[in-house]
């Protein structure tokens, strides 16, 4: 399967993000034929969790200070409370996101990376799932917050946990498909 041949996706995360969150959503990008680089605010590499405990580290491809939007044509945010919490406060997060936004293109977003949404003023309006305990922030946001193992609206698609991965994965390359081989960086 190549659907997504050629197809550039940003993976933007920071210490504390959720192992299988990044991974299997990287895993299926790349047997896809997507291009993955992992971009953080921070250099070398980022520390994974699996749920509270430290487990592998991730090389980073890319800082946030190195990339623009201009050069991916899909995002994957993957959860982890303190990855989420921490990278959410980012200004060039914030701008990175909503540059992606105007530019319609496709936004992949699990467990508790719609916090990132919300900093970036992009949930008010959207239906979004997410981890359950920040289902008020999301609400609080302005988006409908639903409480589904994956949705689709429009060009995001977010869902709750580890557990919804194989849905999440299959509506991700479904919508980043959507993206016109002609379009592709």
């Amino acid at each position: 399967m190549n659907e997504l041949n050629d197809l550039r996706v940003a993976v933007i995360a920071t210490d504390g993000f959720e192992e299988s969150e990044l991974t299997e959503p990287v895993k299926a990008l790349t047997e896809a034929g997507a291009r993955v680089e992992i971009v953080s605010n921070k250099e070398d590499q980022i520390q994974a969790f699996r749920h509270h405990d430290k487990s592998i580290k991730v090389n980073v491809d890319r800082t946030l200070d190195d990339a623009t939007p201009d050069q991916y044509d899909a995002v994957m945010l993957p959860g982890g409370a303190l990855n989420a919490d921490a990278i959410r406060v980012e200004p060039k997060l914030k701008s990175f996101l909503q540059q992606m936004q105007r530019a319609g293109k496709p936004m992949a977003v699990i467990c508790h990376a719609p916090w990132e949404l919300v900093s970036a003023g992009l949930a008010k309006g959207r239906t979004i799932t997410s981890y359950y305990t920040i289902q008020d922030d999301i609400r609080n946001a302005g988006a409908n917050w639903v409480d589904q193992e994956v949705v689709v609206d429009n060009n995001l698609v977010t869902s709750r946990q580890p557990g919804d991965l194989p849905a999440f994965n299959r509506e991700m390359i479904k919508l980043f498909s959507r993206v016109p081989s002609t379009m592709r960086r």
